[in-house]
């Protein structure tokens, strides 16, 4: 599975998360991954968000993950498949109420943490996270389960990167605890971005990150530099006229 060549590349963000400047993200990112409150996020981060989304043409996506607040959804489970389903049904429900409240939809899934990492090697729990949120589009890494189930069932899949991650030799990233996993440095960060944008559709910023704003700016800048127009291949929010 291989992205298209079309001079564009959309750049998305994890948002709603309580640790995150979502106004200051919202204002350089393309595509926002909701909190839907299983790792982090409320309602009313979800309102802010989606509200802030809708003022800016940003599209909005659910960010679903495991039931974990505790360990903000990084520590895997081993959950049954219709409960993971029902989780990520509850999950991307209650996005899609709050986003159509402020005049946005959910334009596509992506799993959290763990989640993201497990679905990228275990049919079960990728069919799970596929069985719970109806036909929407899905954003993940390329070679995961979870895009190829989603493509044989006829889902929209696009891929992403993530420049601020060091990679393992099978395309995998690296553990958070091991030398070279996160990479913090923005103009390093941007020129890692450019290099993955001729292979994936998106680029990930890290939202929790320290810096993230500054490095988002820096990967917008690169990104734009090098000719591409930064824009996001979902529809789900229109810029607000009010």
């Amino acid at each position: 599975m291989r992205r298209a060549p079309t001079g564009t590349v959309d750049l998305n963000a994890d948002l709603g998360e309580e640790v995150t400047d979502d106004e200051g993200l919202l204002d350089v990112v393309t595509s926002a991954n909701v909190a839907c409150g299983f790792h982090a996020g409320t309602r009313a981060t979800m309102q802010a968000v989606c509200a802030g989304a809708v003022r800016r043409g940003v599209a909005v996506g659910a960010q679903v993950s495991y039931d974990d607040r505790e360990n903000f959804g990084r520590v895997a489970r081993d959950v049954p498949a219709d409960v993971l389903r029902d989780q990520v049904a509850e999950q991307v429900g209650l996005l899609s109420a709050v986003a159509v409240a402020e005049g946005a939809s959910v334009a596509y899934v992506k799993p959290h943490g763990a989640l993201y990492h497990r679905v990228a090697v275990d049919e079960m729990q990728a069919a799970a996270v596929l069985d719970g949120s109806a036909d929407l589009p899905v954003l993940g890494m390329p070679g995961a389960r979870l895009l190829a189930l989603a493509a044989a069932r006829g889902r929209g899949v696009r891929l992403e990167g993530f420049p601020d991650r060091g990679y393992d030799d099978d395309g995998g990233l690296l553990p958070r605890d091991r030398p070279g996993a996160l990479v913090t440095d923005p103009h390093e960060v941007a020129g890692r971005a450019v290099v993955l944008a001729a292979t994936v559709d998106s680029v990930c910023v890290h939202g929790d990150s320290p810096g993230a704003v500054e490095t988002a700016r820096a990967v917008r800048r690169a990104l734009e530099a090098a000719g591409l127009a930064v824009q996001s291949p979902w529809r789900s929010a229109r810029p607000s006229t009010g």
